[in-house]
C-alpha cells in the first residue's frame, strides 16, 4: 500500500493546505456579502469567480479526503498487489479476507480495515475519522446551510401534505422546505428540502416544533417557489410548520472544521 495514503505527511499536508485555502475563501467570500450584495455592478461576475474557485478547491479537498484512510480504497489498492492469501496483519488484529481465484474481496476487505482501524484508534484519532467521513459526504451548498445553523438560530421549516377530508393528511408532496437556503446562499435553491433532509439524516441538523417567533418567516416561506410548485400537485394543501436548528453532532462537527477558527 502507498505510505503516503493513510500515513504519509505529503498527503495528510496536503489535505490540510486545502481545507486551509477552502475555508479561508468560504470566510473571505461570507465576509464581503456576496449574498447580500448580488444587485451591485461586478458582484455577479465575481461571485461566479469566486464559486468556480471554491469548487475546485473542495472537489481536489474531496479527492485527496478519499485517498486518505477509505478503507474501501486501501482494500482495492492491497487487492491489485496480491496474489496470494492475505494472512494476519499483525497480531491481535483482525484478519483480512483471503484472496479467491487472484481477486480480493474489497467489501469484506473494507470491514476488516475498519475493524483493524477500532483496534488502533485513539478517542480523538476515532473523532478524526468520523468528523472526516462525514465532511466527505457534504455538497458545498449543504456546508454553507451548516455554517448558517452553526451559531444556534433556529429557521423555519414546512412540510406541504394533502390534507384529508378529516382534516388530517395525506400523502407528503416536500418535505423540510426551509428559508435557510437563501440566507446561506446556496447555489441550488430548488435543493433546499433534498439538502436539509440529507443534514437531518446525517444527524447534523435537528427538526423542531413550530416557533410562533418565526411568523413572518413562515410567511415568507410559503411564497417560496419550490413551496408554491408542490402545492400545485394537491387538491387541498397542509403546511405542517417545523423548525430546524444545528444539532449537537453539528455543533461539535462544526466547532472541529470550522475555517475560521484555523
Amino acid at each position: 500500500m502507498n505510505a503516503e495514503r493513510p500515513n504519509g505527511r505529503g498527503t495528510t499536508d496536503e489535505v490540510a493546505d486545502l481545507a486551509r485555502r477552502a475555508g479561508q475563501l468560504a470566510g473571505w467570500a461570507a465576509r464581503t456579502g456576496f449574498a447580500l450584495g448580488r444587485r451591485l455592478p461586478g458582484v455577479e461576475t465575481a461571485e461566479r469567480g469566486v464559486r468556480q474557485v471554491e469548487r475546485q478547491l473542495l472537489t481536489e479537498l474531496r479527492r485527496r479526503l478519499d485517498e486518505v484512510d477509505d478503507p474501501y480504497h486501501a482494500a482495492l489498492t492491497a487487492a491489485s498487489a496480491m496474489n496470494r492469501a492475505v494472512t494476519d496483519k499483525v497480531e491481535a488484529t483482525v484478519t483480512l479476507v483471503p484472496v479467491r481465484d487472484n481477486h480480493a474481496e474489497p467489501l469484506r476487505a473494507a470491514m476488516a480495515e475498519l475493524l483493524n482501524h477500532s483496534i488502533g484508534f485513539g478517542r480523538e484519532r476515532a473523532r478524526e475519522y468520523f468528523y472526516a467521513i462525514i465532511l466527505r459526504q457534504l455538497t458545498p451548498d449543504e456546508a454553507r446551510i451548516l455554517s448558517a445553523l452553526s451559531d444556534g438560530s433556529p429557521f423555519p421549516a414546512v412540510d406541504v401534505v394533502e390534507r384529508t377530508g378529516l382534516g388530517g393528511h395525506g400523502r407528503v408532496v416536500l418535505r423540510n422546505a426551509s428559508t435557510v437556503g437563501k440566507a446561506a446562499g446556496v447555489s441550488l435553491p430548488d435543493q433546499v428540502p433534498g439538502y436539509v433532509t440529507r443534514l437531518i439524516g446525517l444527524g447534523l441538523v435537528d427538526l423542531d416544533e413550530e416557533v410562533p417567533s418565526l411568523e413572518t418567516q413562515y410567511e415568507i416561506l410559503l411564497t417560496d417557489e419550490t413551496v408554491r410548485e408542490a402545492e400545485k400537485h394537491v387538491r387541498r394543501a397542509k403546511f405542517v410548520r417545523r423548525t430546524i436548528h444545528v444539532s449537537r453532532l453539528g455543533a461539535q462537527f462544526w466547532q472541529a472544521c470550522d475555517p475560521s477558527l484555523g
